[in-house]
């Protein structure tokens, strides 16, 4: 199972230098589960950047995934996540949400770089 957090669904749908590094994970459907708040991020971004209508077609490609709420249990396991690795809520989500299912998290977000079960590359212009 894969998991992609927000930056990684980003650079993705831009075509950037790190697209094919995310290209696996994110066409490999049915190994794909979509954090829910992946899916706010990723529309605010779009939406704030470009149009309503490209933003309501990224949340269409992440939603080919299998969208994982957040929950009480998930809630809890994010806190014990963050203290530990010192992460922002939204990235202990994501990373909790991998965690609970078993899944890899792919990412170019340098709060993961070290961190165990993550695929990490650096973004373009860092390193």
């Amino acid at each position: 199972m894969n998991v992609v957090d927000s930056s990684g669904w980003l650079e993705y749908f831009a075509d950037g230098p790190n697209a094919d590094f995310f290209a696996p994970a994110v066409e490999a459907t049915s190994e794909l589960l979509v954090p829910v708040i992946s899916v706010y991020e990723v529309f605010k971004r779009v939406l704030q950047q470009r149009s309503e209508s490209e933003a309501l077609q990224a949340v269409a490609v992440m939603l080919r995934g299998r969208v994982r709420e957040f929950d009480v249990p998930l809630a809890l396991t994010a806190v014990k996540v963050s203290l530990e690795y010192r992460l922002p809520m939204a990235d202990s989500i994501i990373l909790a949400t991998a965690r609970v299912h078993d899944a890899t998290l792919w990412t170019q977000d340098e709060h993961f770089e070290h961190i165990p079960g993550v695929r990490y590359i650096p973004k373009q212009g860092q390193r």
